[in-house]
């Protein structure tokens, strides 16, 4: 099976498949190799690691999927991206999905905000007409061409309207054609609870550290029927938490000797980031060109 079909078969299960989110190269091969099943690119993350902005639509069309393709060559599980709001009207979200797709992705997720769109748990949001929504998840369906592409559809309507609109724009895309629906930022288990009795399609939760959704315990979020549980940024946050008590250490101590149990040692990083097998095909080659001569 592709990674795509693998994907889509995983989240046709509902079983919470659990998802943690990857800001740079190595934090998604520290995902695969800790055994995920499949991989999620933050554009928080993203923003943050590539550019040291906040989530506020300053990473372009070109440079998140970059970003994408870059994530996507370095593993080989299924990637979910974040695509924000399709960087404009509909046809360019038609361009947007065509870049992720060339990229390797295996899923994206398509949002209504207005541009520029900012963080779902930050406040002031602004959302699009609904039907201009609806249009953008048609427009996004139909310019795939590997049907297995799973198109996602996050609408931030609660925060930006009210809760019942938020399902309303999830009916609106699920007949629009998408495959799973990323209803963002429900306040309480109440209406989490609403959500997933709402729809038949598969759903995604945001597992967002310090967000404004409670943090149900996943055996509850199973038991409720969503197919993908997202932890958009906890590998940046937990990395984040790392390199900044590591270098009060190392300010305070004025030493590095005294650290060393903090380090990853160098051979395991050497593995992770392929350097054996990488010299391994030098070697290779190198032999080859003496052969020839």
């Amino acid at each position: 099976m592709t990674l795509r079909r693998t994907l889509r078969t995983l989240i046709a299960k509902k079983q919470g498949l659990v998802v943690p989110g990857a800001y740079d190269g190595i934090s998604a091969k520290l995902v695969e190799h800790a055994g995920f099943p499949a991989v999620y690119m933050t554009g928080y993350g993203a923003s943050a690691s590539r550019l040291g902005l906040p989530d506020l639509g300053f990473a372009g069309l070109a440079e998140m999927a970059d970003h994408a393709r870059n994530l996507a060559a370095v593993v080989a599980i299924p990637l979910i991206a974040d695509a924000d709001t399709g960087y404009g009207n509909a046809l360019n979200v038609r361009r947007t999905v065509q870049l992720y797709e060339a990229a390797g992705v295996a899923a994206l997720h398509i949002e209504d905000q207005v541009t520029p769109k900012r963080c779902g748990h930050l406040s002031g949001h602004q959302v699009i007409p609904r039907a201009e929504f609806a249009g953008k998840i048609r427009a996004a369906v139909e310019a795939r061409t590997d049907p297995d592409l799973l198109v996602i559809a996050r609408t931030d309507a609660i925060s930006a309207v009210d809760f019942d609109e938020a399902l309303r724009r999830g009916e609106a895309a699920a007949k629009a054609g998408a495959d799973v629906l990323f209803v963002e930022a429900p306040r309480d288990e109440a209406q989490v609870e609403r959500v997933a009795r709402a729809f038949d399609t598969p759903l995604l939760y945001n597992y967002a550290p310090g967000g404004r959704s409670p943090l149900l315990p996943f055996p509850r979020l199973r038991a409720l029927g969503f197919a993908i549980i997202l932890l958009p940024v906890d590998t940046l946050f937990v990395g984040v938490q790392a390199i900044r008590q590591f270098l009060a250490a190392v300010r305070a101590r004025d030493d590095v000797l005294s650290l060393k149990d903090r380090y990853v040692p160098f051979h395991e990083f050497n593995e992770l980031i392929g350097v054996t097998a990488q010299l391994a095909l030098a070697d290779r080659y190198r032999d080859d060109d003496r052969s020839a001569t």
